[in-house]
């Protein structure tokens, strides 16, 4: 019997997505639609309540009252309560053999705005640290709905800043003009999240899953297309934002005043207070510099910093580290095996809230400056 109490090695731990999405966004139909997908066969999903995806007619076995086995060999499992119990007791069920074998979790986040908390989750116990690692955010958003929801909601903008790949809804029943006007509105709000048009949730779960620092198809670590630093930056290095007067933002970035804010903000526009940037540094960091520089940082200005990740060269190691973080939480650091090319400079990709480059420059610097015992 296998033994559920031993960590498995970074790349044998298990890959997490969530599943996240406005109301009405169309998340149900997705995950119905991927679950009948014979790729998902060694899947278990996490749903608030069985009867809000109507899955009756599909399933073949109850396996208990949390649990039933759907006809592609899809495990299908309800929230009871903490959503951390939830998770430690499925993993637990299958170490022990008591439930379909699986080999990734899917979260959905039904009737919760807000994805950070579930990220905290995986993020600092223990137990899933060492067992679990998250493959990346899905986010549905509804295209008929989201530009209003957008300056009405600042969950939603959330919702798509913390990203990893984002699937956009019912763009049948808008016009190109206003769909192509919506992804350069998600361009700017997160560069780097690949933005599908889905119609009745007909996508390969491929182009979703696998989003993570570690693939688990490969079981191998590629930190360039997790980081994809390239999507944050125009050609002079400038602060990435939408320019909200003239509707483009297709990725290419916007300068104004070089972020000393000379940009107007609307303040019924909430995802004109996103900016999405990369800080380069040059110089290796003393491992005692940088670590308790970005725990400052989170620390501080957690509440703005929606998402960071990187890579750091430190003195002391000659491997890459790297780091991320979801608002105040850092997810334990990785020592990958080598570094992806000839590039050893230490790379911070963030998504924030009413913080601009610059600014933030300044501040990371006057932490990475203090003397700490």
């Amino acid at each position: 019997m296998p033994d559920d109490t031993a960590p498995p090695s970074p790349l044998e731990r298990m890959p997490v997505s969530i599943l996240t999405g406005f109301l009405g966004s169309g998340k149900t139909t997705l995950l119905k639609a991927l679950l009948a997908h014979p790729g998902m066969n060694r899947v278990a999903v996490i749903i608030n309540e069985f009867g809000e995806i109507g899955l009756d007619h599909t399933l073949i076995e109850s396996v208990d009252e949390d649990a039933i086995l759907l006809n592609s060999g899809c495990l299908c499992c309800t929230v009871r309560g903490d959503l951390l119990d939830t998770l430690k007791s499925l993993y637990k069920r299958r170490a022990k053999g008591e439930v379909a074998d699986f080999d990734r979790v899917v979260i959905e986040t039904t009737g919760l705005a807000d994805p950070a908390p579930i990220l905290h989750t995986l993020m600092s116990d223990g137990f899933l640290v060492t067992r679990f690692t998250l493959d990346g955010v899905v986010t549905v958003v509804d295209a008929v709905n989201a530009m209003s929801q957008f300056d009405r909601q600042f969950e939603s903008v959330k919702q798509v800043a913390v990203a990893d790949r984002i699937v956009l809804t019912k763009t049948d029943l808008i016009s190109e003009d206003a769909a192509s006007s919506l992804e350069s509105r998600l361009a700017a709000m997160n560069p780097a999240a690949p933005v599908f048009r889905v119609t009745n949730g007909d996508i390969d779960p491929a182009e979703l899953f696998n989003a993570g620092l570690y693939n688990a198809m490969t079981k191998s670590s590629d930190v360039q297309r997790w980081l994809k630093e390239e999507a944050y930056r125009d050609t002079e290095g400038h602060v990435y934002h939408r320019d909200g007067e003239d509707g483009h933002g297709h990725g290419h970035g916007h300068d104004h005043g070089h972020g000393h804010g000379h940009h107007h903000h609307d303040v019924n526009r909430h995802d004109d207070h996103i900016r999405a940037f990369c800080l380069t540094f040059d110089e290796p960091f003393p491992w005692n510099k940088i670590a308790p520089a970005l725990d400052m940082l989170v620390q501080t200005h957690g509440a703005n910093l929606l998402r960071m990740k990187g890579i750091l060269n430190v003195v002391e190691i000659d491997q890459p580290v790297v780091v991320h973080a979801v608002q105040h939480l850092f997810h334990p650091p990785a020592k990958l095996e080598a570094w992806p090319d000839d590039d050893r400079r230490s790379k911070l990709v963030i998504i924030a809230r009413d913080m601009e480059q610059d600014q933030m420059t300044r501040i990371f610097n006057s932490y990475l400056a203090l003397e700490f015992a």
